[in-house]
Parts: structure tokens; sequence; C-alpha cells
């Protein structure tokens, strides 16, 4: 079939699915710290005194060329890939087709650039640098090093869709020297701040300012319309470029601040005029003509329904990484099995709920619509916003 999808919801009937297969380690340098910095040490749940993850001092982790890497458990990793399987095969049940990436080799890990190396990270967040704008390919501008290919391992599908019509277009690739990134949000927030500053970055030859670092979960899909949300000038910097390359096509609406990148843990439209969304303090920072949409507020989730890590495992997300539900259609959610608050919420709603296994949410920082990128929906480029 031809690429296309245009909003969240519609009919879905082919989508790609991420993978975890030889994902090893992360690595702690500066662009992981600004992405992950967001999440505050309430989010994390009795017993850790620290931020989203222990401090580097903290731990017995290797230097690499670019930054600490820190060792994913191998027991996770088998668990994650169980699961993401689980999701596949509950979306072919449901009638999709299902396609996955090119997996990282064992003997691949670590990517370089003139600027900088950083670990692989393999091809899980599929969501997160590839935005689908109807008919339209994107691959956007990473934000954290270890991810800077990553779109390379979905070339093979890529390559099918243009075939079949598909347009297909890169943001600008940025240096990501430490030059590059804003720092402010990192600096003001007011979120709870970081338990390790923040340091100045370094100086490097190929230097050239802050650049555009902008990842496609940073938008609502809604028809015609993208919501595109902006927490720093270098995300400010790639919806000027979505703006100009889409415009005639798309209309790009801005949110500033919303959350410190993604927003799809935060709103998403399950259907037009129904939203999912954290609590009402997002409706209010929407759009106005999105505030007029049935919000449904997700029920806080069990503390006890997530693991019980050890102190030298990194965790990632909020427990609010739940509200990461993929819609299959208009009435149909794929919601993770372990939040049973969110299934009877939207049942009371009258959506029909696909309970799914997912474990390692938080350590892995993705839900089901950040593990998937739909490719064909049969939506089409409806005004849902006046």
């Amino acid at each position: 079939m031809q690429l296309n999808s245009f909003d969240e919801w519609s009919p879905l009937r082919e989508v790609v699915v991420g993978s975890a297969l030889n994902y090893s380690s992360h690595e702690r340098e500066l662009s992981f710290e600004l992405f992950f910095h967001d999440n505050i040490a309430g989010d994390n749940g009795a017993g850790r005194s620290e931020w989203y993850y222990p401090r580097l001092e903290a731990r017995d982790a290797a230097p690499s060329a670019g930054g600490t890497r820190v060792p994913v458990k191998e027991r996770y990793v088998a668990e994650l890939n169980e699961d993401l399987q689980g999701l596949a095969d509950a979306l072919t049940s449901l009638g999709v087709t299902v396609h996955r990436p090119t997996d990282v080799h064992p003997t691949t890990t670590t990517v370089r650039t003139p600027a900088w190396s950083a670990s692989v990270v393999p091809p899980l967040n599929l969501r997160d640098n590839t935005l689908i704008a109807g008919d339209e390919i994107i691959e956007t501008s990473p934000m954290i090093r270890s991810r800077y290919f990553e779109t390379q391992l979905l070339k093979p599908v890529f390559q099918e869709y243009f075939r079949r019509g598909a347009r297909w277009s890169t943001m600008p690739r940025p240096l990501m020297t430490d030059a590059s990134f804003d720092l402010s949000y990192a600096r003001s927030s007011t979120a709870g701040g970081p338990t390790e500053p923040i340091e100045d970055p370094q100086p490097s030859r190929y230097d050239v300012g802050q650049e555009m670092l902008f990842d496609a979960a940073q938008c609502l899909r809604l028809g015609r319309d993208i919501v595109a949300n902006i927490a720093t000038h270098n995300h400010a910097l790639g919806v000027d470029w979505l703006e100009r390359h889409l415009e005639g096509r798309f209309r790009i609406h801005r949110v500033h601040g919303l959350s410190d990148s993604h927003i799809d843990s935060m709103v998403l439209a399950l259907r037009p005029g129904t939203l999912l969304v954290r609590s009402q303090a997002v409706v209010d920072m929407l759009p106005k003509s999105l505030r007029s949409w049935d919000a449904i507020i997700a029920p806080p989730p069990d503390q006890d329904s997530f693991p019980t890590y050890e102190d030298d495992d990194l965790v990632l997300t909020s427990p609010f990484i739940d509200l990461n539900v993929l819609s299959v259609g208009p009435d149909t959610v794929l919601v993770n099995e372990s939040y049973p608050e969110l299934m009877r919420t939207l049942e009371r709603h009258g959506f029909t709920v696909v309970p799914v296994r997912h474990r390692h949410r938080r350590l892995f920082g993705g839900g089901f619509h950040c593990f998937t990128l739909d490719t064909v929906r049969e939506g089409g480029a409806e005004d849902y916003l006046d």
C-alpha cells in the first residue's frame, strides 16, 4: 500500500514495530543528560533519592570516547524483545501489516562523526526520529548522539514506500557539538532540576552555534494540522524548518514548554473530539481550538504495577509512560496490561481496549506509541481544528 498517515486514530493498516535486539548500554553524555533531564525524583518512587537516574559517581561504569557507558542488563533486553514481539503479534491479529527495521549487528557498538562518538542504540523508539506527514517520510534532526544514524536501519522500509510513490525528506543533520545545544531549559526549568549540574559545553572546531534538534514525537498529528511542542531554541529552529517545508500542505500550531521534548505521554488524540491527557494543566496549554475537545484525564498509575529495579538501573521515564497508547482505529486502543486503571477509564468512554504486555517501559523510555511508526492509515487531510 502507499504511504498515508495524517492522524493518530484512523483505521491502521500498516505499521513498523521497533527492535531492541543487541541493546547493550546507555551512554551518559551531554545530549543524553539534556534529553532525559525533566523527570523529577518524585516520579521515580520511594527509595530513590536521586533525580531520574543515579549520579555518575555512584556507579561503576567504563568511560567511552563520548561519555560514560552504562550497561543494560541482558535479561531486561530479552524480556523487552519478547514484549515487542507480543505487540507485533497483537497488531497482526487485528489485521494490521507489521514491518520491522533492520536489527543492530552485535559488532556495531559505536557511532562516530568528526566531532564525537557514542554507543549505538537499536531502532526501538521509531516514533522519535521519523515524522509521517500524509504521503511523506520526514527524518527529523536527532536529539541524542547515540541515535544519530538510527533511521538508517529503517531504510529498507522507507525505500519500498518511496518506490510506491511516497515523498522522502531529511531535516538538516546537526553537527551536535556541545555548543549545538540550548541549555536554558535545563538550567531554568521549575520541574525539579538536576541533581548534577549541566556543565558548560566544551568548544569544538566544528561549532556552528545552536542547531535544529527536533523529534517527531514532539508532534501531534490532526489531519491538516500538526501541534508541535517547543521547549528550547533547538526545537524552535526545527519547527521553523517544518513550517517552511510543509507550507501549503499542513498548518503548524506551536505550544511552548508542554514538556521538555516529547508530548505523547502528555497528550494523545484518540479520535476526533477526544484527547487522552495527563492532567487538566496539559489541556490549558493546548491551542484554543483543541481545548474544546473532550479530555479524558488519565488516572494515576499504581506504583506497584512497575518492576522493582536495582540501584544501578537507569530509570528514564515517569510512571505516566503508560499513557503512551496506540490507537488502531477511532474506537480501539492498545494499552499496557499493567495499567488496568486506564483500561477501565477508556472502556467507560466507549473504547475497545486491547491489553498488551510491556514490562520495562521505564528503563527504555518508550511505550506503544513510541515503539511504532504508523505508515498507512485510512484517514486523510481533514480539517479537525477551527
